[in-house]
């Protein structure tokens, strides 16, 4: 089923730790000899290099690990940023590295690799982002989040990141049980 998959695959996209798929054939290699002209997309937590590239990891974690929890936090206890900031703005930005990765192959042609880890966002919004002036130390998550009904009971979650005139307001859908979508793809491809 998944080569069948994959023979009409654009996008490919991973989230494991570099390595972990490799006794699967499903090196970004392998893919691409398989399927000449993929975009083949990387997320993980901690990297490619480094003593944790092995490591199994998740956006809580690597809170921690690059002292986000202890800027967020009180003496009294750790802290975090709302919501999994990091799983969401490098999915944002991976997201937005296959499309530019999309858009150059149509140009040119060719398989495209796009490679993103959490422990890169979570430098990047410590380090590297700075305040516009006069921007308001607050935050109001609440104009942020909203509740919806699904499979699982009503879930609190957050809205689109991303609005503009005339886009929808909330997801499509809400999530649905584990194990219940069924392996095809939606769209152009039913």
């Amino acid at each position: 089923l998944f080569e069948e998959l994959l023979g009409e695959a654009d996008v490919v996209v991973a989230g494991y730790r570099p390595g972990a798929l490799e006794r699967f054939g499903l090196t970004p290699e392998a893919l691409a000899e398989r399927r000449p002209g993929l975009v083949i997309a990387q997320l993980s937590a901690w990297g490619r290099y480094g003593p944790w590239h092995e490591r199994r990891g998740f956006d809580s974690l690597v809170q921690v690990a690059t002292g986000i929890a202890e800027l967020e936090g009180s003496p009294d206890s750790p802290g975090t940023l709302p919501a999994q900031a990091l799983d969401h703005g490098t999915g944002y930005l991976l997201a937005a590295g296959v499309l530019r990765a999309l858009t150059e192959q149509h140009r040119t042609g060719g398989t495209r690799l796009v490679r993103l880890a959490l422990t890169q966002t979570a430098h990047w919004l410590v380090h590297d982002l700075a305040r516009a002036p006069g921007e308001d130390e607050g935050f109001d998550a609440e104009h942020w989040l909203t509740e919806t009904d699904s499979p699982m009971g009503r879930l609190r979650h957050a809205l689109p990141p991303v609005s503009y005139e005339g886009c929808p307001v909330n997801w499509a859908r809400p999530p649905g049980l584990w194990g219940t979508d069924a392996p095809v793809w939606g769209g152009a491809h039913q």
